[in-house]
C-alpha cells in the first residue's frame, strides 16, 4: 500500500520553492523528493525521479508550466499535477489538461490541504487502515518480543542515526522504521513534527519558550528534557496547539 506521495516542486523562484516545500512538510503523506527551477529541468527530473505528484508554476522562462504539463501528459506514468501560480488567467487551460487543482499565491493552507486530499484519495487506498489507526496501538519489537504500545502513551519519537527511538511514559523503544513512515501511520492521532528528526504528541506539550533565531524550546508534561522546535515548524505548531 502506498503511504507516501513522492512530490516534485517546480518554480523558477527559489523563495517560492522554499515556502511551498515548508508547507508541504506539514503533510505526513507528502515526501518532497526534488525541486526544479525551470520547465526543461522539470521534465528531466520527472523522468528521472518518477514522482507521483508535481507542483508546477506557470510563468517560467523558455518552457512555461502549461508546456511542461503537456510534455508530462505524454509520459507512460503521468504524475498528478497541481498548478501553483500568481496568475489566475491560466486556470481554464490547466483543467483542460486534467490538473488536480490550481492554487494561487500566496497559498491558502486550507485550499492546499483540499488539493492534497484529492491526490491522497487517488493514491492511498482508504479502505486499508493501519493497525495503529484501528486499535490505537503500535507494534514494537523489543528483546525478541513484540510489544503493543498504546499510542496515547507515546510522548515523542526521534531519529538517531539509523534508528528511531520511541519515548513513552514508562519505557523507551528502538525501531528501524523511518520517522516519516511512522508520522504517516500516526496521522489520525495528535502528533506533530517539531524538527526534521522529532515527532511529538501534542497532548503532552506543556510549554513553549523562545530560544534563538526564531526557534523555540518545548517542554512536555512530567519530563525534564527540553526539545528544540525548528523555526520552520513554529508557526504550524502554534496553530495546532492554539486552535
Amino acid at each position: 500500500m502506498k503511504t507516501m506521495i513522492r512530490t516534485l516542486v517546480v518554480d523558477d523562484e527559489r523563495y517560492a520553492r522554499e515556502e511551498l516545500v515548508f508547507l508541504l512538510n506539514q503533510f505526513p503523506s507528502i515526501q518532497v523528493i526534488g525541486e526544479a527551477d525551470s520547465g526543461d529541468q522539470a521534465v528531466m527530473k520527472t523522468i528521472q525521479l518518477q514522482p507521483d505528484l508535481v507542483f508546477l508554476d506557470v510563468e517560467m522562462p523558455k518552457m512555461n508550466g502549461m508546456e511542461v504539463a503537456k510534455a508530462l501528459s505524454e509520459l507512460k506514468n503521468m504524475p498528478f499535477i497541481i498548478f501553483a501560480t500568481a496568475y489566475p488567467r491560466f486556470a481554464a487551460e490547466a483543467f483542460r489538461i486534467n490538473a488536480v487543482d490550481y492554487l494561487l499565491k500566496p497559498y491558502d493552507e486550507d485550499q492546499l490541504k483540499q488539493a492534497i486530499s484529492r491526490v491522497e484519495k487517488n493514491l492511498i487506498p482508504q479502505a486499508k487502515v493501519d493497525v495503529a489507526s484501528n486499535l490505537g496501538k503500535l507494534a514494537v519489537e523489543k528483546d525478541g518480543e513484540i510489544d503493543y504500545v498504546h499510542i496515547e502513551d507515546i510522548l515523542y519519537m526521534y531519529r538517531e542515526e539509523k534508528v528511531t527511538k520511541i519515548i513513552t511514559q514508562k519505557c523507551e523503544y528502538e525501531v528501524k522504521t523511518a520517522l516519516k513512515e511512522l508520522e504517516s501511520r500516526l496521522t489520525p492521532f495528535s502528533f506533530f513534527r517539531i524538527h526534521k528528526g522529532y515527532l511529538v504528541n501534542l497532548k503532552y506539550v506543556s510549554r513553549l519558550t523562545p530560544w534563538f533565531n526564531g526557534a523555540y524550546h518545548l517542554e512536555l508534561t512530567s519530563r525534564e528534557e527540553k526539545l528544540s522546535v525548528s523555526r520552520n515548524y513554529v508557526k504550524g505548531l502554534r496553530q495546532r496547539l492554539e486552535r
